[in-house]
């Protein structure tokens, strides 16, 4: 791979992951709900998720993808239904009981399998992997040595973005205090898991 391409894909990379999708909302939610460390699981799930679609892409995107849908349609549901419980507890949770500190609600590992479920059946997310990707890198001429070179390019991009998001919201709650600004927060960040949730479940 050229210079040229190597800086023109991770360009075209940027804007394209930066973009607000169910990815970044979720994340924007969980850090706003449950602060920086659940964001962050949640986002080293989207991560690999978008490892799997770029290794799918490379390596014959049909076959192992129709190899492995029952296992992707069942991490989409799981995803779903957690992503639905845990916006319902955030929605309806006091703000008493619901500082960063000590909201309790959920666990790293369900964070880390929500954010896996999110990429695996997010459509934007296969668009690119699949349309896009292919028009600035010719996956069919890639050696050892450029599948990881174009891994660890979309794992350093992605992850950025996300832990981007993820800091910043999670900072925003810690600086708010006043009770009823707090409930605006949790009725919004439930909402979203909620919606993000049933896209999953229902798409």
């Amino acid at each position: 791979m050229s210079i040229f391409t190597i800086f023109a894909f991770i360009a075209a990379a940027f804007v394209f992951m930066a973009t607000p999708g169910p990815g970044t909302l979720a994340v924007i939610s969980k850090a706003l709900s449950s602060g920086f460390k659940h964001a962050i699981f949640m986002s080293i799930g989207m991560v690999l998720g978008d490892i799997i679609f770029l290794l799918l892409s490379i390596f014959g995107l049909g076959v192992i993808a129709s190899t492995f849908s029952t296992l992707f349609i069942i991490i989409k549901i799981i995803g779903g239904i957690y992503l639905v419980y845990l916006g319902f507890k955030i929605f309806m949770a006091k703000t008493s009981h619901f500082d960063v500190a000590s909201q309790k609600n959920s666990t790293l590992f369900l964070d880390f399998t929500a954010g896996l479920a999110i990429t695996l059946s997010n459509p934007k997310v296969i668009v690119f992997y699949v349309g896009f990707l292919p028009t600035f890198i010719d996956l069919s001429k890639l050696n050892g040595s450029d599948v990881v070179l174009v891994v660890f390019l979309v794992l350093a991009t992605l992850s950025s973005i996300l832990f981007f998001y993820a800091y910043f919201a999670s900072r925003a709650k810690e600086l708010i205090k006043k009770p009823k600004t707090q409930m605006i927060l949790n009725r919004t960040a439930g909402g979203v898991m909620v919606l993000v949730g049933c896209f999953l479940i229902f798409k």
